[in-house]
Order: structure tokens, then sequence, then C-alpha cells
């Protein structure tokens, strides 16, 4: 067989494709099932858990925990989905949780699974929030929403249903929903290069978007070592409740981050030692961090995306 290379696999993983290929939520693992159901998990924070479903298969639009946040004033939806009727089924159960009107719709990231919703949101005339890097990155990625998710909007599939964010978030803002202030933070290049937290400050829960996964190994499309440096400042964060973008909430970030801290290290440091010693990138696919194959799932899906990433960046360091 011939021997894998950083320079000729460049195009073998695209970037997107393997980042949400699977999702699912806190064990037991669920089935598929057929009504769209939230769960409140603060006073006013409502989590609708995602499932671990492969991106072709039936249901491979609801990967992500989304959600929303209910103030006085007006309620802030936390993403949206990975189509326009999984949008749809959020914005119908909000409207059956509060009549209060929908005032800002918040992407944490720019990946399918969590901004293709966005559109069943446009009638309630909201602000759509986003990092400052994410209007363009909407952009960029229209194309590829359109040829590779098509069915996922509705019909006939177009251009303006890919909403991008009107109100960027260059370092920090703050959000008011009446009696109750979110508090968004745009962070450097990491899981992508538009990724966005949202604290709600009333009940110390926090949406880190898919800047930690939970069970699920974290997908790499950004930068480990920036990565690694937010994982670091969430470690001196007081939240009380956490909600990762893939995975079951948890109350302790602590242990949640360093599951994640230990992967991303053994993955960049595997990779160096790898190029170090003129290894192949397959055998890298193979070997690299493999001590940590056990303690997540949808390794085989997602470590060949990571190594191949992580070794196309440190091979020209």
């Amino acid at each position: 067989m011939t021997p894998i290379t950083g320079r000729s696999l460049r195009l073998v993983f695209p970037i997107f494709v393997l980042i949400c290929a699977l999702g699912f939520i806190d064990s037991p693992r669920a089935e598929i099932r057929d009504v769209f159901t939230v769960r409140e998990v603060a006073h006013g924070v409502f989590v609708h858990f995602g499932r671990h479903l492969a991106l072709n298969a039936q249901g491979h639009d609801d990967i992500a925990n989304i959600g929303f946040v209910v103030g006085s004033r007006c309620v802030a939806v936390l993403d949206t989905g990975g189509s326009v009727s999984v949008g749809r089924s959020l914005n119908a159960i909000i409207k059956q949780h509060t009549q209060i009107p929908i005032c800002y719709v918040i992407n944490t990231h720019g990946h399918v699974d969590h901004v293709l919703g966005n559109a069943a949101f446009l009638a309630d005339k909201p602000q759509f929030v986003g990092h400052s890097r994410l209007k363009s990155s909407m952009i960029q990625s229209r194309e590829f929403f359109l040829s590779h998710y098509a069915n996922d909007l509705d019909v006939p599939p177009s251009r303006d249903q890919i909403i991008g964010p009107d109100r960027l978030v260059e370092s920090s803002l703050e959000l008011d929903l009446g009696g109750r202030q979110l508090r968004l933070q745009a962070w450097p290049v990491a899981h992508t290069d538009s990724d966005l937290t949202v604290l709600d400050v009333k009940t110390g829960a926090f949406w880190t978007g898919d800047l930690l996964f939970r069970e699920r190994l974290p997908a790499v499309d950004g930068s480990i070592p920036g990565w690694l440096a937010i994982l670091d400042r969430f470690n001196s964060m007081h939240v009380r409740l956490t909600i990762p973008g893939h995975g079951g909430i948890t109350t302790d970030i602590d242990s949640a981050v360093e599951a994640e801290r230990r992967y991303l290290s053994a993955l960049i440091a595997g990779v160096r030692g790898e190029l170090a010693q003129g290894r192949s990138m397959q055998h890298a696919i193979e070997t690299v961090a493999i001590a940590e194959q056990s303690k997540w799932l949808l390794w085989a899906e997602t470590q060949p995306h990571n190594v191949t990433h992580v070794y196309q960046q440190v091979e020209w360091e």
C-alpha cells in the first residue's frame, strides 16, 4: 500500500464534513424519536439535546445541543439546529412555553448542525448574533451548504435561507433579556475561527458551543494550541452548569475540560512525534493518541479527520 502523506491527503478529508458527522446526547444513548422536546436545565434555560446520528442517517439534522433562554422582556435562541425543519420545531416549542417575543438568535459558530435552522426565525425579526468572523464564514459556506445539505432547506433550496449574523461580537457583549443578562464572549481560533460562548449570569448556565465536547471525540477544525488556551480560561470560570455543543450537561466543568485537554494534548504531541520520525500520515492515523480511544465515542469517524488536520498544520511549523 502506498503510504499516505500530508500533501496527498489535503483534499481527502474536507474540513467541514467530518466535524458534524455524528452527534449524541448524555448516556444512556437515545433512540430516534419523533417528538421534539426540550428540558429546563435551570430556571428559564431550556435545552434540546442532539442525537448521536451519522450525517447521512435519517434525522442527521438534529445532532447538536440547541435551546433558548427566557427573560421578562424577550427570548434568546442558542443555535438553531441543522435544518429549517429543526429550527421550526424549536421555534414552535418556544411559543408553547412563552408568548414573549424572540429578540435574539445567537450562533456559537458556523457549522451546519448549529446554524441551518436560522431561517425558521426570520418572521420573528430577531437580531442574529455571532462572532465577528462568523458573517464571512457563513458567506463562504453557502455554496457548500447548498451543495451538500439542500434537503435540509425549504423547497426550493436557496442561498437566502442560509442566514448569518447581523450583529457581530468583536470581543464581548452583554444582552439584556429583561431581568436577565447574557454575557457573550468571542474567542480566538480554536474549534473553528468563529467560536462564541454565552453565560446566563442569572443562573450560571454556560453554553460552550463546540469548544466543549462530552463523550463524543472532539473534532478539530481550527487550532489545537488556541483551543488548549481557551480550556485554561474555562478552568478559571465559576459556572454552575455547563451546556456543551454535543453530549450531556455537567456541573463539573473542570473534569469535562480535563478530559478534552488530555485528548487534544495527546493528539498534537503524537502528530509532532510522527513527523519527527518521518512516518506517514496513515501511520499517524492508526497510532496517534491511541490510549484515548476507549475513552471517547466515534473514534473511527473523527480521529482520521483530526490527525489529518493537525498533520497538515504541524508539518509546516
